[in-house]
């Protein structure tokens, strides 16, 4: 699967969730291919489907019709374990709402993706303050999420998204919900760590500026991509 030009491909992608008495259209008709370490933002209105499309790329939800595939793998053609495995071997997720567990350290929460792929306590320590050191935070890590500003604590969650060193990286709105100054730094810290781990990197923003350093932008209007 290394050699594969394309990480992502997605074919007449479409979401409808279906209510009592109606049924809405969220995504209708998309196509596009994400090409290795390419970056790419998601943007467009509040209620576009930006991350509703995030989701069914990561194969976090699936689709009502059309294909998704990661890493030559058809998602639609996987069960809930398959592409949880999948996620587990090729991709990073950096959320607005950071997603640290409250009784985990700094350290032991970026420690654990590599816990779970069965890396070694002593390797996935080094590998943890390898990576935390990256973002500025090697001070910082027997602290946990409470005594961290959200600035930090957006870094201690880049830093356990690239620990595994993704083929792909998901990041949804990683700026929304810090201080200009912060999300400055964890948007340059982002692009720094994304360009060593040669990821391809996907992300849903309003930020116009973490956009524009995308090399590509796929705008969402209305569940259609324009």
């Amino acid at each position: 699967m290394s050699g594969l030009s394309k990480t992502i491909s997605v074919t007449r992608l479409g979401k409808t969730v279906f209510l009592s008495d109606n049924t809405l259209s969220i995504l209708h008709d998309i196509s596009f291919d994400i090409e290795a370490g390419e970056s790419v933002a998601i943007i467009g209105a509040s209620g576009s489907g930006k991350s509703t499309l995030l989701s069914l790329l990561a194969g976090l939800d699936i689709p009502t019709e059309g294909e998704v595939c990661l890493m030559g793998q058809s998602l639609n053609a996987l069960d809930e374990d398959g592409r949880a495995q999948l996620r587990s071997l090729y991709t990073g997720f950096v959320f607005q709402s950071f997603q640290l567990l409250p009784h985990l350290n700094a350290l032991e929460n970026v420690m654990l993706p590599a816990e779970i792929a069965g890396v070694n306590l002593t390797d996935s320590r080094e590998q943890a303050q390898y990576w935390l050191e990256k973002v500025d935070l090697g001070h910082r890590l027997k602290h946990f999420p409470k005594t961290l500003s959200g600035g930090e604590q957006q870094r201690v969650a880049l830093a356990r998204a690239f620990i595994r060193k993704p083929a792909i990286l998901f990041a949804d709105e990683p700026t929304g919900s810090l201080d200009e100054a912060s999300g400055n730094r964890v948007i340059e810290l982002l692009f720094e760590l994304n360009r060593e781990c040669n990821s391809t990197l996907v992300l849903v923003t309003h930020d116009s500026a973490l956009a524009a350093q995308c090399a590509r932008q796929l705008q969402l209007q209305a569940g259609q991509l324009v």
